[in-house]
């Protein structure tokens, strides 16, 4: 397997600039995701990297050898679709082993090889069978083994979950997170879904606008998000974001309120506040509490949502503004009624505006 490095690239299409200058370290065996909203980049980045792009400025490397202007079949590379990409006319035997087909590979090879990616798919008994006659998550299957028989430095998967729907997407994804273990192999794989981003990934690269906004672990991303970007993509339900009047600095310490925030002191992991200014006060709807009397933030029910393990309650606040609690426990919450929530300041993020 090998280690990958993204060295100031960028892609354009005559003016449009799609990919500004990326800077990605990516190191054997880890299984790094790319996340962000529609047209940020993320596949397309995928694509450079598998060689069905070009690049229009900077460097690549796998394994530390440069592959520019090498053909996606030397890059030791093996590329999943969104589309399963599997030939109708052909059994999942053949589609499994298509790759070593054109390759030359000998018959006693293709049959060993394909044997081997049906056990670690748990599909043997499939190998029969035509595409037709299999479901989203086994035509998937097929897809992946494709790949495995190739025996590549680095698979990389485009969204290749999106066509499923949502009870087979869990499984896929477990299924994906225990391929990984099984062959330790580098993996790069492209989502906008940020629950496949912070369920599978070793290391995230959040992607907006072509650019890098912030790489790192699942949770380290989670709990010190970069900027105001990075905090309301990550989380479900998104954070909380409050307009706050900053009232006070004292170093790190932060001073802030609003007409429906009584004044609390918040320690900033960024600078650039100001007494006398503004800045952006984030609340993930999980570290929001109810309390009977008082609380930092008064509200009327507009909606609940019981989902059994929890009930999110969607808030207008006295300035008209939204905020969204998931509240851990089976209780009911009228509609129009009047809710107080509290929460620590510790587990909240402020940011300048």
């Amino acid at each position: 397997m090998a280690g990958i490095t993204l060295k100031g690239l960028k892609k354009s299409y005559g003016t449009a600039h799609v990919i500004k200058g990326v800077d990605i370290q990516i190191e054997d065996g880890e299984f790094v995701v790319f996340v962000g909203p529609s047209g940020c980049g993320k596949s397309t980045l995928l694509r450079m990297i598998a060689g069905l792009e070009d690049i229009s400025a900077g460097e690549l490397s796998i394994g530390g050898r440069l592959v520019n202007d090498l053909p996606p079949k030397d890059r030791g590379v093996a590329m999943v679709f969104q589309s399963y990409a599997i030939f109708p006319h052909m059994s999942v035997r053949e589609n499994v082993a298509f790759g070593l087909t054109i390759g030359g590979a000998s018959k006693a090879e293709k049959a060993e090889k394909v044997a081997e990616a049906a056990r670690i798919l748990q599909m043997e008994h499939l190998l029969d069978r035509r595409p037709s006659q299999l479901s989203g998550g086994q035509r998937q299957r097929v897809a992946i083994g494709r790949a495995i028989v190739r025996n590549p430095q680095v698979f990389l998967f485009d969204e290749p979950l999106s066509n499923l729907d949502a009870a087979l997407r869990m499984d896929m994804r477990l299924e994906i997170g225990k391929l990984h273990q099984q062959l330790g192999a580098t993996m790069i794989y492209v989502t906008h879904d940020q629950v496949e981003a912070m369920t599978l990934a070793d290391k995230i690269v959040v992607l907006k606008d072509g650019m890098v906004q912030q790489i790192g672990s699942p949770m380290e991303l989670y709990h010190n998000p970069a900027n105001l970007f990075v905090a309301g993509f990550l989380g479900s339900p998104a954070m909380n974001f409050l307009d706050v009047d900053v009232m006070a600095v004292n170093g790190p310490k932060v001073l802030v309120s609003n007409a429906v925030l009584k004044p609390v002191e918040i320690t900033a992991k960024v600078g650039g506040f100001t007494q006398g200014g503004k800045a952006k006060l984030g609340i993930r709807p999980q570290y929001l509490t109810p309390v009977d009397t008082g609380g930092m933030l008064q509200g009327r029910i507009a909606l609940t949502e019981r989902l059994g393990s929890e009930t999110v309650v969607d808030l207008t606040l006295g300035d008209d503004n939204r905020l969204i609690a998931a509240l851990a426990r089976d209780a009911v919450f009228p509609i129009g009624a009047d809710l107080g929530l509290t929460f620590d300041p510790a587990q909240t993020h402020i940011f300048p505006v």
